[in-house]
């Protein structure tokens, strides 16, 4: 390979004063020096001659730096889109993420502890709902079988959480301190809730793809595509044009 001439090197690390589309590519916010080598880094591999071949490797770097930004508006685009959609607390994309389990329900929690937590968060949720469901069934058992303390023996059974619930109900007066309240309380509030807890963990990767991809909202995108085709087409000519100029300007086809 040809070492580069003299007149290329003593402007080969000075892109952004040379280049002649680069003070327009590079907007006020953006990392000027990241561009510069971009353009340099283009130069050392195409090392232009002359002012035309110049102008098209910096049309090479401005066609790069733009794809550049598409990425970022996809990525914009998908983080706010994701927020969205994991800030729901009422939700359809949990019942959707498994459409054939009717007993998953819109989901009580926040979307974003389902998808944030790793394996090993979600396996301890998954115990969590698992102990908390067997305690809610003894509690049931205990008052169907009745007998002696049935009430306060079911109330003790069930995890401290669960009790402060109860207790809640109690206090609001939505349900009688009694043996018959408490029952109605489990069939028709906690026993619900720890099936639908248990569920959630159970289908913990189902709901993080759901999630994920009810997200990405691809026809949101389509506009993005349709320019990154349009740079990747105008990158393809604006290389082939340079090539071929270089291959003229080679000592084999200037030859007589």
């Amino acid at each position: 390979t040809a070492a580069p001439s003299k007149a290329y090197q003593a402007v080969r690390y000075n892109a952004l004063t040379h280049g002649i589309l680069s003070k327009h590519a590079v907007l006020p916010h953006e990392d000027k020096t990241e561009f510069a080598g971009l353009l340099a880094a283009l130069r050392d591999e195409h090392q232009p001659s002359g002012m035309t071949e110049m102008h098209l490797v910096d049309e090479l770097a401005t066609i790069l730096w733009r794809k550049r930004r598409v990425l970022l508006a996809e990525g914009a685009t998908i983080n706010r889109n994701l927020r969205q959609v994991a800030s729901q607390t009422d939700s359809s994309v949990v019942p959707a993420a498994v459409p054939f389990d009717p007993g998953l329900k819109a989901s009580h929690l926040w979307l974003s502890d389902i998808i944030c937590d790793t394996p090993e968060e979600n396996q301890a949720r998954l115990n969590e709902a698992e102990l908390d469901l067997a305690a809610t069934e003894k509690a049931a058992a205990i008052l169907r079988k009745g007998g002696k303390n049935a009430y306060s023996r079911a109330c003790n059974a069930l995890i401290p959480e669960s009790r402060d619930m109860w207790s809640d109900y109690v206090e609001d007066e939505e349900y009688p301190a009694t043996v018959e309240g408490l029952a109605d309380f489990i069939n028709e509030k906690l026993r619900p809730i720890c099936l639908q807890m248990q569920k959630e963990a159970r289908y913990y990767h189902e709901i993080k793809a759901q999630t994920l991809g009810e997200g990405l909202r691809a026809q949101q995108l389509e506009k993005l595509n349709r320019y990154e085709v349009h740079l990747d087409r105008k990158f393809e000519r604006t290389l082939a044009m340079l090539l071929k100029l270089k291959d003229l300007r080679s000592p084999v086809n200037s030859a007589p």
